[in-house]
Protein backbone atom coordinates (compact mmCIF):
# COMPACT_ATOMS: atom_id res chain seq x y z
CA UNK A 1 0.00 0.00 0.00
CA UNK A 2 -3.03 7.30 -4.17
CA UNK A 3 3.84 13.96 -13.40
CA UNK A 4 5.85 17.11 -15.23
CA UNK A 5 9.29 17.35 -16.36
CA UNK A 6 10.83 18.42 -13.34
CA UNK A 7 9.84 17.63 -9.63
CA UNK A 8 10.54 19.62 -7.16
CA UNK A 9 9.58 19.69 -3.48
CA UNK A 10 7.39 22.22 -2.16
CA UNK A 11 9.29 25.19 -0.71
CA UNK A 12 9.21 25.99 2.93
CA UNK A 13 5.91 27.58 3.56
CA UNK A 14 5.45 30.90 5.23
CA UNK A 15 4.20 30.56 8.56
CA UNK A 16 0.79 31.96 7.92
CA UNK A 17 -1.63 33.40 11.16
CA UNK A 18 -4.39 31.28 10.41
CA UNK A 19 -2.18 27.85 11.13
CA UNK A 20 -1.48 27.36 14.89
CA UNK A 21 2.00 26.19 15.55
CA UNK A 22 1.90 23.59 18.55
CA UNK A 23 4.69 21.50 20.00
CA UNK A 24 5.53 18.60 21.76
CA UNK A 25 4.96 16.10 19.13
CA UNK A 26 4.55 12.12 20.29
CA UNK A 27 5.00 9.00 19.39
CA UNK A 28 1.28 8.66 17.77
CA UNK A 29 2.15 11.36 15.90
CA UNK A 30 4.82 9.89 13.56
CA UNK A 31 2.71 6.57 13.46
CA UNK A 32 -0.06 8.78 11.75
CA UNK A 33 2.48 9.97 9.46
CA UNK A 34 2.88 6.48 8.24
CA UNK A 35 -0.91 6.18 7.55
CA UNK A 36 -1.75 3.11 9.75
CA UNK A 37 -4.52 2.51 7.61
CA UNK A 38 -2.90 2.37 4.09
CA UNK A 39 -0.40 0.28 5.66
CA UNK A 40 -2.50 -2.36 6.90
CA UNK A 41 -4.21 -2.66 3.90
CA UNK A 42 -1.01 -3.13 1.69
CA UNK A 43 0.74 -5.25 4.33
CA UNK A 44 -2.66 -7.76 3.98
CA UNK A 45 -2.36 -7.81 0.25
CA UNK A 46 1.44 -8.48 0.70
CA UNK A 47 0.67 -11.36 2.66
CA UNK A 48 -1.44 -12.49 0.09
CA UNK A 49 0.34 -12.34 -2.64
CA UNK A 50 3.14 -14.15 -0.05
CA UNK A 51 0.58 -17.25 0.43
CA UNK A 52 -0.51 -17.67 -3.04
CA UNK A 53 2.85 -18.35 -3.98
CA UNK A 54 3.78 -20.35 -1.30
CA UNK A 55 1.08 -23.04 -2.21
CA UNK A 56 0.39 -23.70 2.23
CA UNK A 57 3.75 -24.48 1.97
CA UNK A 58 5.24 -21.51 3.96
CA UNK A 59 8.78 -20.30 5.01
CA UNK A 60 8.08 -18.31 7.66
CA UNK A 61 11.16 -16.42 8.66
CA UNK A 62 10.96 -15.31 4.78
CA UNK A 63 7.36 -14.69 5.13
CA UNK A 64 8.57 -12.05 8.30
CA UNK A 65 11.23 -10.79 6.84
CA UNK A 66 9.12 -9.61 3.65
CA UNK A 67 6.49 -8.29 5.68
CA UNK A 68 8.69 -6.25 7.64
CA UNK A 69 10.24 -4.87 4.94
CA UNK A 70 7.66 -3.77 2.71
CA UNK A 71 6.01 -2.59 5.53
CA UNK A 72 8.93 0.09 6.06
CA UNK A 73 8.98 0.73 2.35
CA UNK A 74 5.32 1.59 2.15
CA UNK A 75 5.45 3.44 5.96
CA UNK A 76 8.40 5.31 4.22
CA UNK A 77 6.34 6.23 1.00
CA UNK A 78 3.14 7.30 3.43
CA UNK A 79 5.56 9.83 5.32
CA UNK A 80 7.39 11.47 1.80
CA UNK A 81 3.69 12.00 0.85
CA UNK A 82 2.69 13.66 4.43
CA UNK A 83 5.88 15.79 3.85
CA UNK A 84 5.24 16.33 -0.01
CA UNK A 85 1.14 17.26 0.44
CA UNK A 86 1.78 19.29 3.92
CA UNK A 87 0.97 22.80 1.89
CA UNK A 88 -2.35 21.33 0.06
CA UNK A 89 -3.59 19.08 3.75
CA UNK A 90 -3.84 22.53 5.56
CA UNK A 91 -6.20 23.42 3.17
CA UNK A 92 -8.54 20.25 3.89
CA UNK A 93 -10.96 20.21 7.38
CA UNK A 94 -9.75 16.77 7.26
CA UNK A 95 -6.19 16.70 7.50
CA UNK A 96 -5.48 19.76 8.84
CA UNK A 97 -4.97 18.85 12.39
CA UNK A 98 -2.35 16.17 11.30
CA UNK A 99 0.82 16.45 12.85
CA UNK A 100 2.68 18.38 9.88
CA UNK A 101 0.73 20.93 9.10
CA UNK A 102 -0.29 21.42 12.04
CA UNK A 103 2.93 21.90 13.31
CA UNK A 104 3.58 19.76 16.02
CA UNK A 105 6.73 18.27 13.57
CA UNK A 106 8.68 19.76 11.71
CA UNK A 107 9.46 19.25 7.67
CA UNK A 108 12.95 18.27 8.26
CA UNK A 109 12.13 15.71 11.27
CA UNK A 110 9.49 14.03 8.64
CA UNK A 111 11.96 14.11 5.64
CA UNK A 112 14.61 12.36 8.01
CA UNK A 113 12.07 9.96 9.06
CA UNK A 114 10.93 8.84 5.83
CA UNK A 115 14.43 8.40 4.40
CA UNK A 116 15.25 6.24 7.37
CA UNK A 117 12.34 3.72 7.02
CA UNK A 118 12.74 3.57 3.07
CA UNK A 119 16.88 2.80 3.84
CA UNK A 120 15.76 0.25 6.55
CA UNK A 121 13.01 -1.15 4.50
CA UNK A 122 14.88 -1.49 1.08
CA UNK A 123 18.06 -3.09 2.78
CA UNK A 124 16.25 -5.52 4.60
CA UNK A 125 14.64 -6.96 1.42
CA UNK A 126 17.70 -7.03 -0.17
CA UNK A 127 20.00 -9.10 2.61
CA UNK A 128 16.86 -11.35 3.52
CA UNK A 129 14.25 -11.84 0.96
CA UNK A 130 15.54 -10.93 -2.62
CA UNK A 131 17.01 -8.83 -4.72
CA UNK A 132 14.28 -8.23 -7.03
CA UNK A 133 11.29 -7.75 -4.20
CA UNK A 134 13.59 -4.92 -3.29
CA UNK A 135 13.53 -3.61 -6.61
CA UNK A 136 9.76 -3.74 -7.00
CA UNK A 137 9.38 -1.50 -3.28
CA UNK A 138 11.77 0.83 -4.97
CA UNK A 139 9.29 1.14 -7.68
CA UNK A 140 6.24 1.49 -6.08
CA UNK A 141 8.20 4.50 -3.84
CA UNK A 142 8.85 6.26 -6.89
CA UNK A 143 5.41 5.70 -8.98
CA UNK A 144 3.66 6.96 -5.53
CA UNK A 145 6.14 9.49 -4.24
CA UNK A 146 7.38 11.37 -7.51
CA UNK A 147 5.00 10.50 -10.07
CA UNK A 148 2.11 10.50 -8.13
CA UNK A 149 1.97 12.87 -4.76
CA UNK A 150 5.13 14.94 -6.54
CA UNK A 151 3.67 15.44 -9.66
CA UNK A 152 0.60 14.71 -11.07
CA UNK A 153 -1.89 15.17 -7.92
CA UNK A 154 -1.04 18.41 -8.61
CA UNK A 155 -1.30 18.68 -12.60
CA UNK A 156 -3.28 16.09 -14.16
CA UNK A 157 -6.32 13.27 -13.82
CA UNK A 158 -4.02 10.79 -14.90
CA UNK A 159 -2.65 10.72 -11.40
CA UNK A 160 -5.39 8.02 -9.83
CA UNK A 161 -4.04 5.69 -12.94
CA UNK A 162 -0.81 6.11 -12.28
CA UNK A 163 -0.80 5.75 -8.74
CA UNK A 164 -2.31 2.60 -9.14
CA UNK A 165 1.39 1.09 -9.96
CA UNK A 166 2.98 1.74 -6.80
CA UNK A 167 -0.28 0.37 -5.07
CA UNK A 168 -0.47 -2.55 -7.48
CA UNK A 169 3.26 -3.39 -5.80
CA UNK A 170 2.24 -4.77 -2.29
CA UNK A 171 0.89 -8.27 -3.51
CA UNK A 172 3.49 -8.44 -6.00
CA UNK A 173 6.15 -7.70 -3.75
CA UNK A 174 5.13 -10.72 -1.48
CA UNK A 175 4.64 -13.16 -4.26
CA UNK A 176 7.92 -12.47 -5.64
CA UNK A 177 9.50 -12.44 -2.62
CA UNK A 178 9.21 -16.61 -3.24
CA UNK A 179 8.92 -17.48 -6.42
CA UNK A 180 11.69 -15.07 -7.27
CA UNK A 181 10.26 -14.12 -10.46
CA UNK A 182 8.17 -12.05 -12.40
CA UNK A 183 5.70 -14.99 -13.37
CA UNK A 184 1.69 -15.02 -14.29
CA UNK A 185 0.70 -14.95 -11.27
CA UNK A 186 2.42 -11.67 -10.37
CA UNK A 187 1.63 -10.03 -13.61
CA UNK A 188 -2.24 -11.82 -12.54
CA UNK A 189 -1.99 -10.21 -9.17
CA UNK A 190 -0.36 -6.51 -10.32
CA UNK A 191 -3.64 -6.40 -13.09
CA UNK A 192 -6.14 -6.85 -10.09
CA UNK A 193 -4.74 -4.61 -8.12
CA UNK A 194 -4.14 -2.48 -11.07
CA UNK A 195 -8.26 -2.48 -11.90
CA UNK A 196 -9.46 -2.44 -8.43
CA UNK A 197 -7.53 1.21 -7.39
CA UNK A 198 -9.01 3.99 -9.98
CA UNK A 199 -12.80 3.39 -9.06
CA UNK A 200 -11.95 2.88 -5.53
CA UNK A 201 -10.66 5.86 -5.25
CA UNK A 202 -12.93 8.07 -7.83
CA UNK A 203 -15.73 6.97 -5.16
CA UNK A 204 -14.01 8.34 -2.45
CA UNK A 205 -13.24 11.55 -4.76
CA UNK A 206 -16.83 12.14 -5.68
CA UNK A 207 -17.59 12.32 -2.35
CA UNK A 208 -14.76 14.79 -1.16
CA UNK A 209 -15.05 16.48 -4.33
CA UNK A 210 -15.22 20.02 -2.73
CA UNK A 211 -12.48 19.42 -0.15
CA UNK A 212 -9.92 18.24 -3.40
CA UNK A 213 -11.06 21.13 -4.81
CA UNK A 214 -10.10 23.52 -2.21
CA UNK A 215 -6.90 21.90 -2.08
CA UNK A 216 -5.86 22.39 -5.51
CA UNK A 217 -5.79 18.69 -6.33
CA UNK A 218 -6.68 17.75 -10.35
CA UNK A 219 -8.22 14.49 -9.68
CA UNK A 220 -11.11 13.54 -12.41
CA UNK A 221 -14.26 14.58 -10.19
CA UNK A 222 -12.84 17.77 -9.96
CA UNK A 223 -11.65 18.78 -13.25
CA UNK A 224 -14.65 16.64 -15.31
CA UNK A 225 -17.26 16.24 -12.82
CA UNK A 226 -19.06 13.05 -11.02
CA UNK A 227 -20.40 12.08 -14.14
CA UNK A 228 -17.46 11.84 -15.94
CA UNK A 229 -15.98 10.09 -13.72
CA UNK A 230 -19.23 7.53 -13.17
CA UNK A 231 -18.63 6.40 -16.42
CA UNK A 232 -14.88 6.18 -16.00
CA UNK A 233 -14.92 3.75 -13.12
CA UNK A 234 -17.14 1.26 -15.46
CA UNK A 235 -14.29 -0.26 -17.76
CA UNK A 236 -12.17 -0.87 -14.65
CA UNK A 237 -15.12 -2.74 -12.96
CA UNK A 238 -15.63 -4.45 -16.05
CA UNK A 239 -12.02 -5.61 -16.97
CA UNK A 240 -11.96 -6.59 -12.99
CA UNK A 241 -14.23 -9.43 -13.12
CA UNK A 242 -12.53 -11.55 -16.57
CA UNK A 243 -8.74 -10.67 -15.05
CA UNK A 244 -9.67 -12.03 -11.59
CA UNK A 245 -11.04 -15.39 -13.34
CA UNK A 246 -7.32 -15.70 -14.35
CA UNK A 247 -6.14 -16.97 -10.82
CA UNK A 248 -8.25 -20.19 -11.29
CA UNK A 249 -7.44 -20.52 -15.21
CA UNK A 250 -3.82 -20.34 -14.13
CA UNK A 251 -4.37 -22.88 -11.29
CA UNK A 252 -3.93 -20.94 -8.25
CA UNK A 253 -6.99 -20.84 -7.04
CA UNK A 254 -10.31 -22.93 -6.77
CA UNK A 255 -13.95 -22.73 -7.79
CA UNK A 256 -14.08 -21.04 -4.69
CA UNK A 257 -12.56 -17.93 -5.07
CA UNK A 258 -13.48 -17.76 -9.14
CA UNK A 259 -17.48 -17.99 -7.74
CA UNK A 260 -16.76 -15.67 -5.20
CA UNK A 261 -14.75 -13.06 -7.13
CA UNK A 262 -17.09 -13.52 -10.01
CA UNK A 263 -20.21 -12.46 -7.85
CA UNK A 264 -18.83 -10.03 -6.16
CA UNK A 265 -17.48 -8.04 -9.64
CA UNK A 266 -20.65 -8.65 -10.76
CA UNK A 267 -22.61 -7.25 -7.95
CA UNK A 268 -20.01 -4.26 -8.18
CA UNK A 269 -20.21 -3.49 -11.96
CA UNK A 270 -24.31 -3.29 -11.12
CA UNK A 271 -23.72 -0.39 -8.64
CA UNK A 272 -21.40 1.29 -11.01
CA UNK A 273 -24.39 1.71 -13.57
CA UNK A 274 -26.97 2.12 -11.14
CA UNK A 275 -24.73 5.02 -10.12
CA UNK A 276 -25.56 6.88 -13.79
CA UNK A 277 -29.38 7.43 -12.42
CA UNK A 278 -28.43 8.17 -8.72
CA UNK A 279 -30.19 10.48 -7.46
CA UNK A 280 -27.94 11.46 -4.12
CA UNK A 281 -24.15 11.25 -5.32
CA UNK A 282 -23.31 11.55 -2.17
CA UNK A 283 -24.82 8.13 -0.78
CA UNK A 284 -23.78 6.36 -3.86
CA UNK A 285 -20.50 7.37 -3.69
CA UNK A 286 -20.19 6.03 -0.05
CA UNK A 287 -21.61 2.77 -0.98
CA UNK A 288 -19.38 2.42 -3.76
CA UNK A 289 -16.82 3.06 -1.63
CA UNK A 290 -17.32 0.60 1.22
CA UNK A 291 -18.19 -2.11 -1.18
CA UNK A 292 -15.34 -1.81 -3.15
CA UNK A 293 -12.80 -2.57 0.22
CA UNK A 294 -14.73 -5.12 0.83
CA UNK A 295 -14.37 -6.66 -2.16
CA UNK A 296 -10.82 -6.55 -2.07
CA UNK A 297 -10.98 -7.90 1.94
CA UNK A 298 -13.18 -10.96 1.05
CA UNK A 299 -11.48 -11.96 -2.20
CA UNK A 300 -7.81 -11.82 -0.74
CA UNK A 301 -9.44 -13.83 2.22
CA UNK A 302 -10.90 -16.16 0.13
CA UNK A 303 -7.85 -16.54 -2.42
CA UNK A 304 -5.73 -16.98 0.69
CA UNK A 305 -8.22 -20.22 1.92
CA UNK A 306 -8.80 -21.35 -1.15
CA UNK A 307 -4.48 -21.64 -2.52
CA UNK A 308 -3.98 -24.59 -5.09
CA UNK A 309 -1.83 -26.93 -3.24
Amino acid sequence: MEKHLSIHAPSEPMQDASVPVESGATWKDYVQLMKPGILRSNVIAAFGGFWLASHWSINWALMIFMLIGTSLIIASSCVFNNFLDREFDRKMARTRSRALPSGRVQPTQVLWFGTILGLAGLTELVLLVNTLTAVLGLIGMFFYVIIYTAWLKRTSTLSTVMGSFSGSMPPVMGYVAVSGAMDAGAWILFAILFLWQPPHFWALGIRRKEEYRAAGFMILPVVKGTQRTKLQMIPYIVLLIPVSTLLYYYGYVGIVHLSVSVVLGGIWLIMALAGLKSKNDDIWARNNFIFSINYLMITFLIMIIDTAK
